[in-house]
């Protein structure tokens, strides 16, 4: 059994006001085994494209290597424009060594709404995947449930919005006693609107259901030269 631990802790500043949020990156990370074209910093894998739609968004001219130069560039423009990364999953067990989320077993999740609490000025989260087993919004709504919270949906179209209010968060406690104090506590704080973003994953394993996305075929008519990847930088260009 391979024990896979996030290598990476939460990137987050004091100005803060967005967070991507995903699970883990490939086990390679963990073990420092990259590919050459690499970068060692969240969402660095060379068939991860998260950091290709924001070079593409903004024009960054990134660099994809081992570099200290490619991390310095990563960490300039998540800085410059107020954005942090908190994946959800800290560590877990895995039969096979591989990045599938299915794949994941006896998962350990970080307390984000904790992160959230500590960095008053994050107002969204923008997750690189959906609802399914094991997605980064599958495991935020079960981490939501430990605090008494749930998504509350502000639209069903794809991407899906939800928020919550992160200022009625209170742990689950086991004595009645320790709920009642939490309470009152949380009843004394003003009201905190997250809002919470389900992306299309970055990952390459999403073409197939972008395939099938209704907006997908129809701007694919339009213009048959059109692609997946066209398909997420403009999707990933409304909320970066």
């Amino acid at each position: 059994m391979f024990f896979h631990k996030h290598p990476y802790a939460p990137f987050i500043q004091d100005d803060t006001e967005k967070l991507i949020v995903g699970t883990l990156p490939p086990p390679r990370f963990s073990t420092g085994n990259l590919l050459e074209k690499d970068v060692d910093f969240c969402y660095g894998s060379y068939y991860n494209s998260l950091w290709l739609f924001l070079d593409k968004i903004y024009d960054l001219n990134l660099r994809y290597d081992n570099s200290k130069e490619a991390i310095d560039q990563r960490k300039k423009f998540l800085i410059q424009h107020k954005i942090g990364v908190c994946d959800i999953v800290d560590s877990c067990e895995r039969e096979k060594i591989d990045a599938s989320d299915l794949g994941m077993q006896q998962i350990q999740l970080r307390d984000v709404i904790g992160y959230l609490r500590k960095f008053p000025n994050v107002h969204t989260l923008l997750f690189t995947g959906g609802n399914s087993k094991n997605g980064p919004e599958y495991f935020f709504r079960k981490h939501l449930k430990e605090y008494d919270l749930k998504l509350e949906v502000v639209s069903n179209e794809i991407p899906r919005i939800h928020q919550f209010d992160v200022s009625k968060a209170k742990r689950i406690c086991h004595t009645e006693r320790d709920l009642i104090v939490q309470t009152k506590k949380c009843n004394q704080l003003p009201s905190r609107y997250i809002k919470t973003v389900s992306l299309t994953s970055s990952s390459g394993a999403a073409n197939r259901s972008i395939g099938s996305n209704p907006l997908y075929k129809k701007l694919k008519r339009q213009n048959p030269d059109f692609t997946t990847f066209d398909f997420r930088v403009r999707q990933y260009q409304e909320f970066f």
